[in-house]
């Protein structure tokens, strides 16, 4: 029996977010790095549904590998809820100072 090695769970790595390029704003680079998890967590949700509908259909495949796809959907999810949090509460934070 072959075991894969377990790569990384997120393809969305907050640790290799560019530093600021000259001429462009931090609110850019926001809706960038939302944007970039947004995507992120089309494409896990996509591999996953194939994955899933290939089980449902009874064709071979490791049931291991659709709940690993499974859980990597779920934890991009979760990030992308988080950022859409933390955006949202900077929002309201920002309309709370007085000018």
């Amino acid at each position: 029996m072959n075991i894969n090695p377990v790569g990384p769970l997120s393809p969305l790595d907050v640790t290799k977010i560019q530093p600021s390029v000259k001429g462009q704003n931090s609110a850019q680079q926001i809706g960038q790095t939302f944007q970039d998890a947004l995507d992120s967590l089309g494409q896990s949700q996509n591999g996953s549904d194939d994955l899933l509908q290939k089980l449902a259909a009874g064709e071979d495949v490791d049931i291991h590998q659709v709940t690993i796809a499974a859980e990597e959907t779920d934890v991009n999810f979760r990030i992308a809820m988080a950022i859409r949090d933390r955006l949202v509460d900077s929002y309201r934070e920002v309309m709370r100072m007085a000018v």
